[in-house]
């Protein structure tokens, strides 16, 4: 953390940077931070801007283009939020929002107001206060069951301040489930320690969702951060941005789902890309979002196939193309080759039907 690339000097020490790459530096100054591993830097490519890892983590011309529509929280975290941390959209489940600090700012990020905005913030208070008021309205809300923490990356702070949080959480007996988002298995791996992951094993149940979006993040670094998380019963979901010019193929996704399966870590999402200031120029049609799940159905394992979503206000919305249609004929049905059969009486569309 402490080498990482904030400097344009630093950054041609690894690629080789764009007249593009160079302006965006810096006429985002003093509005969007951005840092880069050395692990992460490692990976990409020096000669090509189009670089899948380059892209999410040198900032572009785009991130200044203005779009319609697009907003700073579109998902509604600060309309949800209830403390200074904890923002409460779904009855029994939870956000904690632990930190702005990330290793690596995605250039994607949902949260760039939150991270990267040097004057941004979803908190309400300053991010160091006491935890007191969040835990105690966890506490008094025994219908929550489930608390994920987020950011920010909460992996950012040290296993000691982590340990804090996580006890804190677990004394609380409404408090069933603990899961971490965090991008430092792709960003740093190394931070994925067996002391940490010892830590963890020692309030269970606890899950982590981690952030993949492209084969060349699976490395064997990578693979052995996932595997130190899982030797000590922590199952490892993922969810992956559907970004333009990054992994919007069928062919990239279908082989980085399958290398995540290879590695021991379950898809879990695909989301659409928000509409975030900053972020638009990542944004894809609907459409390939369909066409990318239609090219994972059927063509890998079942539960390598993630859920296309797309996050609103409103919640996670699902976005996948349904596989049948009711007909006069009956339940018409369509597999991943386009074949399709008709079931006229063998399973009743209604209740009605069924007496």
């Amino acid at each position: 953390m402490r080498h990482r690339v904030t400097s344009l000097p630093k950054l041609r020490e690894w690629i080789r940077v764009t007249p593009d790459e160079e302006r965006a530096i810096r006429e985002s100054a003093g509005k969007y931070r951005w840092s880069i591993t050395p692990y992460y830097a490692s990976l990409m490519d020096p000669d090509d801007p189009s670089c899948p890892v380059r892209q999410q983590a040198v900032p572009a011309p785009g991130e200044l283009t203005e779009f319609p529509h697009a907003e700073v929280d579109p998902v509604g975290d600060m309309f949800y939020r209830r403390t200074n941390r904890v923002v409460h959209k779904y009855p029994d489940r939870v956000i904690m929002l632990v930190t702005e600090a990330c290793p690596v700012y995605c250039r994607h990020c949902t949260r760039k107001f939150h991270t990267t905005d040097v004057d941004g913030t979803y908190f309400r208070d300053d991010e160091g206060i006491s935890y007191d008021e969040d835990l105690r309205y966890i506490a008094e809300h025994p219908e929550i069951r489930d608390v994920l923490l987020t950011g920010g990356d909460p992996l950012s702070y040290r296993d000691g301040k982590l340990e804090e949080i996580i006890s804190s959480l677990r004394a609380i007996p409404s408090v069933e489930i603990i899961r971490i988002g965090s991008r430092f298995p792709v960003l740093l791996p190394q931070r994925v320690t067996t002391e940490f992951c010892e830590m963890l094993s020692r309030y269970h149940p606890v899950w982590l969702n981690t952030h993949f979006n492209h084969p060349k993040e699976i490395t064997p670094d990578a693979a052995a951060a996932v595997d130190r998380l899982l030797r000590h019963g922590v199952p490892v979901g993922n969810q992956t941005v559907l970004l333009k010019g990054i992994n919007d193929s069928v062919a990239t996704m279908r082989r980085l789902m399958t290398e995540l399966l290879r590695i021991r870590v379950r898809p879990y999402y695909i989301y659409h890309c928000d509409n975030v200031v900053g972020v638009s120029h990542f944004m894809t049609s609907v459409e390939k979002g369909w066409e990318i799940m239609a090219g994972l159905q059927g063509h890998i394992t079942g539960f390598g196939v993630p859920q296309y979503v797309l996050t609103t206000k409103l919640g996670k919305i699902p976005m996948a193309r349904p596989s049948y249609s009711a007909t006069e004929a009956g339940l018409e049905l369509h597999n991943y080759r386009g074949q399709t059969m008709v079931l006229d009486e063998a399973y009743p569309l209604t209740e009605e039907d069924v007496r």
